[in-house]
C-alpha cells in the first residue's frame, strides 16, 4: 500500500491509548549506548546506539509486541527495562515508582514482579539442576517458603504449563525444546510476577509447537493477570498474541498502534515493508512485496535525521536534516515519519 493511498487524519488528543487503563510499566527517553574502544590505550572512540531515545507505556493486563529486524534494539530495550542492563539515559517506572538507578538491595523487591523468558531455554536453564530445583530456586532466594511448600509449588506450576509432577526430578537435557520452554515459563511464574518480558520465546521452536506455547502463554496471562512485553521478529507470531505493537528500527520506535490498526493500515514505510513480507494464502491480499534497498545501517554510525531514510523510497531533503517525532494520528496510532506532517511538502 503506497503512502498516497493512506488516509491519515492527525488528532489533537495525545496518549489516548493508555488513558483508559492503569499503566504498569513506563519507559521515558531510554538510551543504551555501548562504548567502542580503539587505539593503544583503548580510549572510547564512539558508541553503538543500541537504544536511542525510546519511550513507551504498558498497561496492566495487556501485551505489547515489539518487532523489527535483527539489530533493531528490541532485546536490549527489554533488558534495560528489567535493569539487566543499566540505561545510559532515561527513566524506568514500575507501578509509578522510579527504578532507573536503584541499587541491588532496593531493586531486589521489584525483581519478584518482573521476570523474563529467554529465546533459548537450554542456555537459560542450568543443566546441572533438576527441573524441580530450577523452579524452586526463585522461591528459595526470594521467599520464606518451606521445602515442602516449594515442592508443592513446583508441582503445581509444572502441571499449569502442561507437564507432569514426575518431571520435577528430571534434567533439562531430557526434554524437547518446547518442553524446556514450558519449564522456563513455569520458573518465571514461581514468584507470581506482574510483568514478564518474553524475548523471542518461540523463535527456536517448530511452527506447531510455537502455536501450543503461544496459546499456553495467553491462557496463563488470563489466569495470573499477567502483563507481557513480547519481543519477536516474526510479525505473524506478534499478531497472534499482542494487543498493541511497536515497530523498532535502529534503536528507535518507528510506529506503534493497536494490533488491528497496525496490520490493516500500516503508516510507516518500514512497517509496510515488514508486513508485505509475511507469506499469505489469502488471494484477496493484493499487497505487493516491498523490497528494501541496502543493508541495515550500523548503530555505531546511524544516518542523520530519519534513521530509515537510506532505505526509504519516499525520503526527501527534510528526512536527512530532521529526526521525525513519534506523533499521534488517531485511535492510538503513532508514527514517526515526515510523510504525515502537515508541514511536509
Amino acid at each position: 500500500m503506497s503512502v498516497s493511498e493512506q488516509q491519515v487524519h492527525k488528532e489533537k488528543t495525545e496518549n489516548i491509548d493508555n488513558n483508559d487503563h492503569e499503566v504498569l510499566v513506563q519507559a521515558n527517553h531510554i538510551k543504551k549506548y555501548f562504548p567502542i574502544s580503539g587505539g593503544i590505550f583503548k580510549h572510547t572512540v564512539g558508541h553503538v546506539k543500541a537504544v536511542d531515545d525510546v519511550s513507551l507505556k504498558i498497561s496492566k493486563g495487556e501485551t505489547l509486541g515489539i518487532v523489527g529486524e535483527s539489530g533493531s534494539g528490541k532485546s536490549t530495550l527489554g533488558r534495560v527495562i528489567l535493569r539487566l542492563l543499566e540505561p545510559t539515559e532515561g527513566e524506568i517506572l514500575f507501578e509509578n515508582n522510579d527504578i532507573s538507578y536503584l541499587g541491588n538491595r532496593k531493586l531486589r523487591d521489584y525483581r519478584k514482579n518482573m521476570q523474563i523468558v529467554f529465546q533459548d531455554p537450554f542456555a537459560s536453564l542450568n543443566s546441572k539442576m533438576s527441573v524441580g530445583e530450577l523452579i524452586e530456586e526463585p522461591l528459595l532466594v526470594q521467599s520464606s517458603a518451606s521445602k515442602s511448600e516449594r515442592k508443592e509449588k513446583s508441582v503445581e506450576l509444572l502441571e499449569k504449563v502442561g507437564l507432569r509432577a514426575s518431571d520435577r526430578m528430571k534434567y533439562p537435557h531430557e526434554f524437547s525444546g518446547g518442553q524446556r520452554q514450558r519449564i522456563s515459563i513455569a520458573r518465571a511464574l514461581a514468584l507470581h510476577p506482574k510483568f514478564i518480558i518474553c524475548d523471542e520465546p518461540v523463535s527456536a521452536l517448530d511452527v506447531s509447537i510455537q502455536a501450543q506455547v503461544l496459546n499456553l502463554m495467553a491462557d496463563l496471562q488470563d489466569e495470573f493477570n499477567l502483563t507481557y512485553l513480547f519481543i519477536a521478529h516474526d510479525l505473524s507470531v506478534v499478531k497472534h498474541i499482542s494487543d498493541r505493537v511497536a515497530v523498532m528500527y535502529l534503536g528507535r520506535i518507528a510506529e506503534t498502534a493497536p494490533k488491528n490498526s497496525l496490520y490493516k493500515n500500516p503508516l510507516h514505510p518500514y512497517t509496510q515493508a515488514l508486513l508485505s513480507s509475511i507469506p499469505s494464502t489469502d488471494t484477496r491480499n493484493h499487497r505487493g512485496k516491498i523490497k528494501l534497498s541496502g543493508d541495515l545501517p550500523s548503530p555505531a554510525n546511524p544516518p542523520s535525521g530519519c534513521a530509515f531514510r537510506t532505505r526509504c523510497s519516499y525520503a526527501h531533503d527534510r528526512c536527512s536534516m530532521e529526526r521525525p517525532e513519534l506523533k499521534h494520528y488517531g485511535n492510538g496510532h503513532y508514527v514517526a515519519c515526515h510523510l504525515y506532517d502537515d508541514t511536509t511538502t
